[in-house]
């Protein structure tokens, strides 16, 4: 089944200017939204469909396809229905390129989580729908109010009962995820027609950037997360395979040089422990760096660990890795200190960088170690997945 994500950015707005560059938990607002459908298994193809240079330069870095949009449907009162047929029009007449689903992804969501995406597209094959929207359950006393009536909607206000009493369920579109067949936006020009499926989500996940006010509400949110993320608070019990980088993950990114040009390195001894106890619980641990250096080798020998040196493209070398093992992106862990490092833990289920990364890749990763590479980082990740396997506190 081909299933495409489209993700529309316009580089105008009016109620929040430039909103989709605004940072918001460390990065630029549409950043999140292609990270978290770079991280869901089940799409093959993503496409920014975007009328502004820095959206597109922002999704290349990321490594998100871009579809520029013409100015006729970028204006204020384009409907995001149009850029959708333009997107769908243009890949069939460019590459007679047709998918089975639709994925829209709405920038102004950054709350959502990756697995939220793959959850959907289940729903709606479980469900066998045509389309589908995410929404949050609206609990409560609900009453509407017209020009000359006010009503209760979902209980019956002269036999009050209590509030888990209340029978009808009400649902809010979120915003946050769209699903449908090609042929239901054809059909009816709209994301949502046929059968019709749900996606629930919970009400914090779901907020949007619409309003000025939302930028803080949300940016709360997101450090709150953030600093969650940083604590270990991540599940990380589906892991089954721990992938790392070398050079300032097992290190401390210093070489150390004598007069006839051999290397060594500082690790730390605390790391072997971390990983013994990882094999005990199951969790495969291999080293892949770009480098091809004896020290290296020396080292995995030493933990007795996989090592794969030498690769000029890392993310195709860890797909395949995976692919050979039988296992999902989503059961994969990598961590990483530098911009080599991004394609692979923007890939792989859970990115973790250590203390000391580069900027960029903590920008992108799901965990933060406390300690810096070569100073515990490797045993920290070791011991996190580790009490999340075995039910233990992270503190």
């Amino acid at each position: 089944m081909k299933t495409i994500a489209i993700i529309p950015a316009r580089g105008g707005s009016k109620g929040i200017p430039r909103k989709n560059v605004r940072r918001l938990g460390g990065k630029p607002l549409i950043v999140h939204t292609l990270l978290h459908a770079k991280q869901t298994p089940g799409l093959d193809r993503i496409v920014v469909t975007t009328d502004d240079p820095e959206i597109t330069a922002l999704s290349n870095q990321v490594g998100v396809e871009v579809i520029q949009r013409p100015g006729r449907i970028s204006g204020d009162t384009a409907t995001t229905e149009s850029a959708l047929h333009h997107v769908l029009d243009h890949l069939q007449d460019v590459e007679h390129y047709e998918p089975d689903l639709v994925v829209l992804l709405q920038a102004t969501s950054p709350l959502r989580e990756p697995q939220d995406i793959q959850n959907a597209i289940d729903t709606l094959q479980r469900e066998q729908a045509d389309s589908l929207f995410s929404a949050c359950r609206v609990h409560g006393f609900i009453w509407r109010s017209t020009a000359d009536t006010l009503s209760a909607l979902t209980y019956d206000p002269t036999q009050r009962c209590r509030r888990q009493e209340i029978a009808e369920t009400i649902w809010e579109e979120n915003g946050s995820i769209y699903i449908f067949k090609p042929y239901v936006l054809r059909t009816y020009n709209n994301r949502l027609g046929g059968k019709i499926a749900v996606y629930p989500m919970d009400r914090l996940d779901s907020f949007q950037v619409d309003e000025p006010d939302d930028l803080q509400l949300i940016e709360t949110i997101l450090v709150g997360k953030e600093a969650g993320r940083r604590r270990g608070d991540t599940d990380l019990k589906d892991i089954r395979l721990l992938v790392s980088d070398f050079d300032g993950v097992m290190t401390d990114n210093r070489v150390l040089v004598d007069q006839s040009g051999r290397e060594a390195v500082y690790c730390h001894r605390e790391d072997g422990l971390g990983i013994a106890r990882l094999r005990d619980v199951g969790v495969q641990i291999v080293v892949l760096s770009s480098e091809r250096n004896p020290v290296v080798r020396a080292r995995c020998q030493k933990l007795n660990i996989e090592c794969i040196q030498g690769s000029d493209d890392k993310l195709s070398t860890l797909k395949e890795m995976v692919r050979q093992r039988s296992l999902l992106p989503t059961q994969v862990a990598y961590v990483g200190n530098d911009l080599n490092d991004l394609e692979c833990m923007q890939w792989a289920g859970i990115s973790i960088a250590v203390a000391d990364a580069v900027p960029a890749v903590k920008q992108v990763s799901d965990l933060v170690t406390l300690r810096g590479g070569g100073k515990g980082a490797v045993r920290e990740v070791c011991d996190l997945i580790v009490n999340s396997k075995t039910g233990k506190s992270h503190a």
